[in-house]
C-alpha cells in the first residue's frame, strides 16, 4: 500500500464540508454541495462545493460521478474532470440531467467524488515519421468488431 498523500483545503463557504470517504478502502472522497438547486431535464449547471484544494505537485484530482446519481439521470459530462496541482479556485461540479424529470439537489448532498492520481510529466517531440502498428489509424470501435 502506498503512503497517504496529504491534500490541503480551505472552505470559502462557512458550511462547506470536508471531503469524506464512504469506507476505509474507497478510492474516491465524496464532495458535497453548499447550495440547493434544481437540475432541469436536458440542462446542465455548475454546482458549488465551497472548497478550494491544493493538489500536491505530481498529482491531479479527478472529479468523477457518483453512481447513485446516474440512476436519476444525473451525469458529469466532463468526467473525469481534472483539478491541476496549480489550480486554486473553487471546485464546481458540472452536472447534466439526461433523465425524464427535473432533479433537486439539496444543500449537503454528495454530488461527486474526487480521486487523486499520479501525473506523468511528459515532453512532446515532433518527428517526421512514427512507424506503423497492426491497428494503424483504426478508431471508434475498430478493435471490437466480430
Amino acid at each position: 500500500m502506498s503512503e497517504p498523500v496529504e491534500v490541503r483545503f480551505t472552505r470559502i463557504h462557512a458550511d462547506a464540508k470536508a471531503p469524506t470517504r464512504g469506507s476505509e478502502l474507497a478510492a474516491g472522497w465524496d464532495l458535497r454541495t453548499v447550495e440547493q438547486t434544481t437540475v432541469h431535464k436536458g440542462a446542465s449547471i455548475r454546482v458549488q462545493t465551497g472548497l478550494i484544494v491544493a493538489i500536491p505537485a505530481g498529482f491531479e484530482g479527478q472529479v468523477r460521478a457518483r453512481s447513485s446519481l446516474a440512476g436519476k439521470g444525473l451525469i458529469l459530462p466532463n468526467a473525469p474532470g481534472t483539478i491541476d496541482a496549480d489550480y486554486r479556485g473553487e471546485i464546481k461540479i458540472i452536472m447534466g440531467n439526461f433523465g425524464d424529470r427535473d432533479e433537486v439537489i439539496n444543500h449537503g448532498d454528495r454530488v461527486a467524488q474526487i480521486v487523486l492520481a499520479p501525473v506523468t510529466q511528459a515532453g512532446f517531440e515532433v518527428v517526421a515519421e512514427l512507424g506503423s502498428t497492426e491497428r494503424g489509424a483504426g478508431g471508434f470501435g475498430s478493435t471490437g468488431r466480430n
